[in-house]
């Protein structure tokens, strides 16, 4: 089947020309002004000698031209790797040796970053201030149209990197039908309709971002509200001026909004709230919903499914789940050595669709290793209940082993969000002479209250097995964050031992 992810805006743009597409501080573009920039930038990508099947690398934040210069190279039938803006520059000379892009869409204080690349051959051409072409120049409204060219669909669209906070990255090929159907099944879950304003100041390299928030609203016409990232007064004041409708965020950003004095008035026009990236606590679902009168839908997924795996839905929403398999999705839990388990056992989630990747770019070995036969191995622990409804337990790579016990730090944190004090919580393992690992929870307050060791440890063993209550609990400003807004498990775990290491000498 020839199909092309760009497709999506086209049509959309042949449907509903004059309704917006994209709201940036003070730009607004209708979807005919969207298509008509992104066929010009496919003319402009062609003139720098972009063709099918290269690649053009984006490593900017969110903008109208990022959007632009994405749909224009796919309409070429070229691959986008998107990068995130903040990579250092060694990550991102690294990244782009690795992936050779023909051409990169940047801002200006990277040139110096990419001189290196001068060495390549051919040299990519730089689409930034100062560079090669001006941003504002490829992104001229096309005189005429740049149909999209017909792709298979198991060609690569989009090159995603993901596993930097679990060791090196890796680029995880999606391809015109992963995406595709991706997009597809964002819109029908969440019933999404040309009335909808969606905010996005997450960042468009992520795949909660670019497949879940900006390709789903794109396909189904709504109006994508964009911001350069997350702050608070900002947040609400969009939501206020541009009547938001659909608000997606991660759990630590749903826990400030939480503390927020007369916070459902305050979201207005939301019907919708979304949260991704990592689990949510039950308790703060909960809570959510006593004080918005709103459901925070969950769903799971990652970069390698394109987005959804299950979601959990409006007409049947069970707390604690991440839902049920969507579209043609298939999920399955297996053990270590790929074998079916029973309904209730807890074991590896695999999954198998037409959402899932075609593999990781150069990279055989990881992608053997990362399926079952034609079931991809995600890495996470769950089970599936009678109704088919998935319940995660946790990442395969933070089961803590203390004295021989399994302890999975989400059903710690679970129990922990319980208390009224506490705002976010990481539980880790960190290494123990007697142990082997003790279980650490790292806690930080809500505003205006403090954590009390012995109260709250009280409080665990009434709830949890001796084994699973942590024998340290500290009280901490913030924990460290993906651009994302992921609770990064492994860079807590370093710095501590960093800090240990550093007290010892």
């Amino acid at each position: 089947m020839a199909m092309n992810l760009a497709r999506n805006l086209e049509n959309t743009a042949g449907w509903f020309p004059e309704q917006v597409a994209v709201i940036e501080g003070d730009r607004r573009w209708s979807y005919a002004e969207l298509a008509a920039r992104a066929a010009g930038a496919a003319a402009g990508l062609a003139g720098l000698g972009v063709g099918p099947g290269d690649r053009v690398a984006l490593c900017a934040p969110n903008s109208a031209a990022w959007l632009a210069v994405y749909f224009g190279a796919l309409k070429l039938g070229a691959t986008v790797v998107t990068l995130s803006p903040l990579l250092t520059p060694p990550e991102l000379r690294r990244l782009l040796a690795h992936s050779r892009p023909r051409a990169v869409f940047t801002e200006a204080r990277r040139r110096e970053h990419l001189a290196g690349l001068a060495e390549q051959d051919p040299p990519p051409k730089l689409i930034c201030p100062g560079g090669d072409c001006q941003p504002d120049d490829l992104c001229r409204p096309a005189s005429g149209p740049q149909p999209a060219r017909e792709r298979e669909r198991h060609e690569v669209a989009a090159i995603l990197y993901t596993g930097g906070t679990t060791g090196e990255p890796k680029g995880v090929m999606l391809t015109h039908e992963n995406l595709v159907t991706a997009a597809h099944q964002v819109a029908h879950c969440e019933r999404s309709t040309v009335e909808d304003r969606a905010l996005c100041f997450l960042p468009f390299n992520h795949v909660f971002g670019q497949v879940h928030i900006m390709n789903a609203t794109i396909l189904s016409g709504g109006g994508l509200v964009l911001l350069p990232g997350f702050e608070l007064a900002g947040v609400l004041a969009a939501i206020a001026e541009h009547r938001v409708t659909k608000l997606y965020a991660v759990p630590t950003i749903y826990v400030r909004l939480a503390q927020v004095a007369d916070i459902a008035a305050k979201l207005g026009p939301v019907r919708y709230c979304f949260s991704a990236a990592a689990s949510m606590a039950g308790e703060l679902v909960r809570r959510w919903k006593d004080l918005t009168g709103l459901d925070i839908f969950e769903a799971y997924g990652m970069t390698e499914s394109a987005s959804l795996v299950t979601y959990n839905h409006y007409h049947h929403h069970r707390l604690g789940s991440v839902g049920t398999p969507v579209g043609t999705t298939e999920v399955s839990i297996r053990d270590e050595r790929g074998r079916v388990l029973p309904s209730g056992s807890r074991g590896e989630i695999c999954i198998r669709g037409r959402n899932i990747m075609a593999g990781y770019l150069d990279n055989p070995a990881a992608t053997r290793a990362a399926f079952h036969g034609d079931w991809f191995r995600s890495g996470d622990v769950g089970y599936l209940d009678p109704d088919g409804y998935l319940f995660i337990v946790d990442r395969i790579k933070d089961l803590i082993i203390t004295g021989g016990e399994n302890v999975y730090p989400r059903e710690v944190e679970e129990v922990l969000c319980r208390r009224p004090e506490v705002a976010e919580c990481a539980v880790i393992g960190l290494p123990d002479p007697e142990y082997g690992e003790r279980v650490v929870a790292y806690i930080v307050p809500r505003p205006g209250s403090q954590i009390d060791p012995v109260h709250l440890r009280s409080f665990l063993k009434e709830h949890l097995s001796p084994f699973k209550v942590p024998k340290q609990l500290v009280s901490v400003p913030q924990l460290p964050t993906s651009p994302a807004g992921k609770i990064l498990k492994r860079r807590l775990r370093q710095e501590v031992l960093a800090q240990d290491e550093a007290r010892r000498r």
